[in-house]
């Protein structure tokens, strides 16, 4: 048996997807299992190998599967394109894990759909492989996320810039319901159906609006997916992550980070960071992502007015009034967030002046984002005075800028003794919320140049063991955490299709 499979999804209108089998593939092979995420999504044995390659490649259906693709629509780089859809993956079902929670079980790559646009439904080695260490570094960050449970290759060789062996990645989600999924239904005018997928998504996600009544409980969900949407880029921007493509159909309503094409964790620390190689503008910039995540909800709000209000102006001013304190709900969670990467208390109201100041600074010394705040931690540690020094200086030789640092940490220094309380927990909580290791750049395309050229997996095993470990101090974690020399700087990431 691979899992109890459950099907509610398909239980909505037949417009929101389409029935659609995988593309067998020639010849898969596992490259990685997540045996600890099975076993929480109920796999009491796990299946050979060669049986599970079969199953998470397409080959095979598992039994109790009956996949469908997904359609929606989205705004790409502010856009509107009113049919996009899963073009290269297959909802095979929903499972429980064990607290009882819904998960939907997904193929990524598994061959064309209804929704493919002229493509060929696969997915490259390089992006599965990105995506599997990306998504578990978050979920061991403790960000919310989508995660991955198998990879296989396929025995194909898929051309994008190059030719590069193909792969099936096996996603879970919370759901993969997006905003384009209610834009999608918006545009179609079908309210009827957006109305079902609005009490669909409340059911699965938000159950305690489901006692509202309905002059509450729409705007009561679009509130409540704006606050997951909130604490969710909060949670990205205080470990230097930038997602790289928020359309709006890469946004999901659980408050997931979803969809991961060419996002990336910055080295240096500078505001305007972008990666993706398709953003020319900078629309994804790190700094800009709040007020993206604010415009996506916007259209949210915009598909949810007939649902919220008969009057249509009373439903603007009353989405309105709820979409402007997105940046309120944002701001609360930064300042919780660099309250413990400074070692502060929750409620220091000093929080935000002290991290936005070290920030500026970091910037202006061409800091490296991750080692800052890691060796921050490190000087609060510092047990003696001989340590102290040691990592005062530590952290001063990341700068270009020495002497305004050394006027911050001051400042910093003075804040804490008055205001702090250095006890293990506190100490505990500035440790993990800052850590020492992130899947960087060059060390993900390594491990991606090992695979492709090489059919080597070894370094993506130990950069997997190492991201999901990122609190743990060994000296093999700090090796690996090394920022890239200029000759190894990665400036471009690009989208798996």
């Amino acid at each position: 048996m691979f899992l109890d499979f459950e099907h509610h999804y398909r239980q909505l209108p037949q417009r929101c997807w389409s029935a659609c089998d995988p593309t067998p593939v020639p010849a898969p092979r596992l490259i990685a299992f997540n045996a600890p995420l099975a076993r929480q999504l109920g796999m009491k044995e796990t299946p050979d190998p060669e049986q599970l390659a079969e199953w998470v490649s397409g080959n095979q259906l598992p039994p109790g599967a009956d996949p469908l693709a997904m359609a929606y629509a989205g705004h790409q780089f502010g856009t509107f394109v009113p049919q996009l859809g899963d073009g290269r993956a297959l909802l095979l079902g929903e499972v429980r894990d064990g607290e009882g929670r819904l998960r939907d079980i997904q193929l990524k790559g598994a061959g064309r759909t209804p929704f493919s646009r002229g493509g060929d439904g696969r997915a490259p080695l390089g992006p599965v492989l990105r995506e599997y260490l990306v998504s578990e570094a978050m979920h061991a960050l403790g960000i919310s996320t989508t995660r991955a449970l198998a990879a296989v290759t396929t025995g194909e060789r898929l051309h994008r810039r190059t030719s590069e062996p193909g792969a099936v990645l096996t996603r879970v989600a919370s759901s993969h319901i997006r905003i384009g999924t209610f834009q999608f239904l918006a545009y179609a005018g079908d309210e009827k159906s957006l109305q079902e997928l609005a009490e669909h998504s409340i059911e699965r996600h938000y159950p305690e609006l489901g006692e509202l009544p309905n002059d509450q409980r729409y705007l009561a969900l679009f509130d409540a997916i704006l606050q997951r949407q909130a604490a969710l880029v909060a949670q990205w921007m205080g470990v230097g992550f930038i997602h790289g493509v928020m359309n709006t159909d890469n946004m999901s309503v659980a408050g997931d980070t979803i969809d991961y094409g060419p996002c990336a964790f910055m080295d240096r620390y500078h505001a305007e960071t972008v990666f993706s190689s398709i953003d020319e503008g900078k629309r994804y910039a790190y700094r800009n992502q709040p007020t993206v995540a604010q415009w996506n909800l916007a259209r949210l709000a915009e598909t949810l007015l007939p649902l919220i209000d008969d009057d249509d102006d009373r439903a603007v001013e009353r989405a309105t009034q709820v979409l402007q304190s997105f940046p309120e709900h944002f701001q609360a969670q930064r300042q919780v967030i660099m309250s413990a990467k400074l070692g502060l208390e929750k409620d220091d109201p000093e929080a935000l002046s002290l991290g936005d100041d070290f920030l500026k600074l970091m910037q202006a010394g061409q800091m490296d984002f991750t080692l800052s705040f890691d060796r921050l931690y490190q000087l609060a540690a510092s047990e003696d005075d001989n340590a102290r020094q040691a990592a005062h200086e530590a952290l001063v030789a990341l700068t270009q800028a020495p002497e305004p640092l050394e006027a911050w940490l001051s400042r910093w220094q003075a804040h804490r003794q008055e205001h702090a309380t250095p006890t293990p927990a506190t100490l505990a909580r500035m440790r993990h919320a800052n850590p020492l290791i992130i899947p960087r750049n060059h060390r993900v395309e390594e491990v991606i140049a090992a695979a492709v050229d090489q059919g080597d997996f070894t370094l993506f095993e130990t950069l997997l063991a190492l991201v999901t470990r990122p609190f743990e101090d060994t000296q093999q974690a700090r090796d690996w955490a090394v920022p890239p020399a200029p000759s190894q700087e990665v400036l471009r990431t690009f989208c798996g299709t």
